[in-house]
């Protein structure tokens, strides 16, 4: 029968957990992932999960206990068989004879190696030990709001007792490592039939004989925090002392994080270029809003994995939330004292807790941005740690509003964070995560970016680490465009190029998503094939609206959104062949196409001071997969050259130089070698044809 919660999700499904049979640990890896399901129990990449069973030793054998857990850098909530540990059980319990104390930690994880049995391992983590020390088949090792609200209040070994007595054990900080394995080996030895421990100012281990038995447990001892906490804060009426200021409505909000984000992306990004992202929910309001912010925030978190991802505190903006944010300069100035502080404040917590070997200061920039009455700003090296940081925040938030119900909230002394923050185990992960792709922390917006040349460019862009708003003006293309990226990579606005309002609303998407815009592609267009004659108005307009004008304002909107970063940028228009070589009826597309790269001309040597870089890409003949050629183009241009439409491809390759066949994916590799090669070009015009020389430049 299903066992219902009210402050967890119970997701077991017995028909998939019995489809997995004895499979201890698929099991074990099913109910790793539906914890991970639920942000309020661990948040990505917190936690830890392990089971323990029988296998064959294969240097003897005779039967071994081996303990399967989740491997250093892992998520519980995706994690796969290749994302585990697999070790001798008795091996690492014999570690304890070579132990020589807190000294020994990071000896100690390198011998975690020697206790391999899968060599197909990923590689242990430091939590290792607290899993094998405990003799228990199934163990979790949890994050959960609640929990951590009771392991980081005042008093919290006395509280421990009075929500489930003589049921659960308790221990006070330590550093994940060895050490706090052999504290809860301790704890269990000292109190016999506990279903769990209490780990101080961090988090949760519980336990079970099957991992169904394991994963009831975990959810049982979190509802049991959960009420508890909110029972108490029924009884006070209140939490974080009470509401001091209002909100915003949530469309001026929206309307304040777009205008402020460029500007604060760029004063993050002083020392490396950051990723943003915003939230607005209620739980991020009631504290942000509240009279015990300015006490609360400054207090830092408790548990590592919340300021590992957020820095040790926040920095709260001074702006009132009816601030004039029109002018960009005005606001500059009232921000950068507040980053300079924030800055000089870091790195007097590096220089009075570092050590001798302590690795060098990282960025001092704040990870998590406050604006009272308005919401809470984030920024990473990309889209999906920004997000993450953010929703660890979050988490904090949770707990300290559980924890100053409870008694009082309180977080880990300084020293103690810097050492688990420059912990050289930690600077060593750090130091083994694969190099950053070309364009990785670099926000691009695409027009036109549903289908054809302008997806290609979307796709090669996301390939090359960007972040890709996708635009177009067809809805269910774009969704469907949209649906083909993977979480975090791309967002995706309908804009009319033709509509100024409309493009203002796509860069505001632009900064609420990813923090601003560093590389405006326009490539949304149409052709029109006819003579002087038949070149109605309609055509005319249509074809300057969508080519010229759209270009324009793209460029315009975009510069400002660049000049408020102030981290330079790229513009690059997607052209033709045809505003350069003439051809017979073809005037109101060539001319259009020449406007636009003159315009580019004119840009570039308008921003280059701003280190905005525009360049041109001439594309020609790219039949294939190219939605122009779907209509009456095509049937124009066959017209034009006295030829069958179904013979465009062949003609146009064997009428270049190279005698290629262009594709859209030849377009993008264009745009990516404006960006992500010639970083000193700008004005330049890339001729992706296959070679025509009446449309050389030169």
């Amino acid at each position: 029968m299903e066992k219902t919660f009210k402050y967890v999700d119970y997701l077991w499904d017995e028909k998939q957990a019995t489809d997995l049979g004895d499979d201890q640990v698929s099991l074990f890896l099913y109910r790793s992932n539906i914890l991970g399901a639920d942000l309020r129990i661990t948040n990505y990449g917190g936690g830890n999960t392990s089971c323990k069973t029988i296998e064959k030793d294969p240097l003897t054998n005779e039967d071994v206990e081996v303990m399967w857990v989740k491997g250093s850098g892992g998520d519980i909530g995706t994690l796969t068989r290749e994302g585990i540990a697999g070790l001798y059980t008795d091996r690492l319990r014999n570690l304890k004879n070579v132990y020589k104390g807190i000294e020994d930690e990071d000896r100690m994880v390198g011998l975690f190696n020697h206790c391999i049995y899968d060599l197909n391992s990923k590689a242990p983590s430091i939590d290792t030990p607290l899993h094998g020390l405990l003799p228990f088949k199934h163990i979790d090792h949890l994050h959960p709001d609640a929990l951590i609200a009771v392991a980081a209040a005042k008093d919290s070994e006395k509280v421990t007792k009075e929500i489930w007595g003589d049921t659960m054990g308790w221990v006070p900080w330590q550093r994940p490592g060895f050490e706090l394995g052999l504290m809860l080996e301790k704890c269990l030895e000292e109190n016999p039939g506990i279903r769990g421990i209490v780990l101080g100012s961090h988090g949760l281990f519980t336990w079970g004989d099957t991992s169904y038995d394991c994963y009831i447990n975990s959810l049982e001892v979190i509802e049991t925090a959960s009420e508890y906490i909110e029972n108490k804060i029924k009884e006070q009426g209140e939490v974080f002392g009470g509401k001091k200021i209002d909100s915003l409505v949530s469309s001026e909000r929206k309307e304040k994080a777009a205008e402020l984000m460029p500007l604060l992306r760029g004063l993050a990004s002083s020392e490396n270029r950051m990723i943003g992202h915003f939230t607005d929910s209620d739980t991020v309001l009631e504290y942000i809003n509240s009279n015990d912010l300015k006490r609360l925030a400054p207090m830092g978190t408790s548990c590592p994995d919340h300021f590992l991802r957020t820095k040790i505190q926040p920095l709260i903006l001074k702006l009132d939330p009816s601030e004039d944010l029109s002018d960009p300069e005005a606001v500059l100035k009232k921000l950068e004292p507040d980053f300079d502080q924030y800055r000089k404040e870091y790195k007097a917590y590096y220089e009075n807790c570092k050590h001798d070997n302590s690795p060098a200061m990282r960025d001092p920039n704040p990870v998590i941005i406050i604006y009272p009455g308005v919401g809470m700003f984030s920024f990473a090296k990309n889209k999906q740690t920004a997000r993450v940081a953010s929703e660890f925040y979050v988490n904090a938030i949770n707990v300290m509003r559980g924890a100053e119900a409870i008694t009082e909230y309180t977080s880990l002394p300084r020293q103690e964070a810097f050492d688990i923050e420059y912990w050289l185990l930690e600077e060593a992960k750090l130091q083994r995560m694969p190099a950053e792709q070309p364009l990785s922390r670099r926000v691009a917006i695409v027009t036109g970016a549903a289908g054809g040349i302008g997806k290609a460019i979307a796709d090669k862009m996301v390939a090359e680490g960007a972040n890709v708003v996708l635009t177009d003006i067809t809805k269910e293309s774009l969704e469907e465009a949209v649906k083909t990226y993977k979480k975090d990579q791309v967002s995706g606005v309908v804009c009319d190029v033709t509509d100024e309002a409309s493009i203002i609303a796509a860069y505001k998407e632009a900064s609420l998503s990813f923090g601003g815009v560093d590389i405006i592609v326009h490539s949304a267009g149409l052709a029109i094939s006819k003579s002087l004659e038949d070149t109605s108005m309609k055509d005319w307009n249509l074809l300057q609206d969508v080519l010229v004008k759209g270009q324009f304002l793209m460029a315009q909107h975009g510069a400002s959104v660049m000049k408020k970063q102030g981290l330079g940028g790229d513009i690059i228009n997607i052209a033709s062949k045809n505003g350069i070589a003439s051809g017979p009826n073809n005037v109101g597309y060539g001319t259009a196409k020449a406007a636009q790269q003159h315009m580019s001309r004119l840009l570039a040597a308008e921003l280059g001071p701003d280190k905005i870089k525009v360049n041109i890409v001439n594309p020609d003949g790219v039949i294939v997969g190219s939605k122009i050629w779907e209509g009456a183009w095509a049937e124009g241009r066959a017209k034009a050259h006295g030829i069958k439409v179904e013979d465009l491809p062949k003609h146009y390759a064997k009428r270049n130089l190279l005698q290629e066949i262009i594709l859209p994916e030849d377009v993008a590799n264009g745009v990516f070698a404006c960006i992500g090669v010639l970083d000193k070009s700008t004005g330049n015009t890339i001729n992706v044809d296959g070679g025509m020389a009446n449309a050389f430049v030169r």
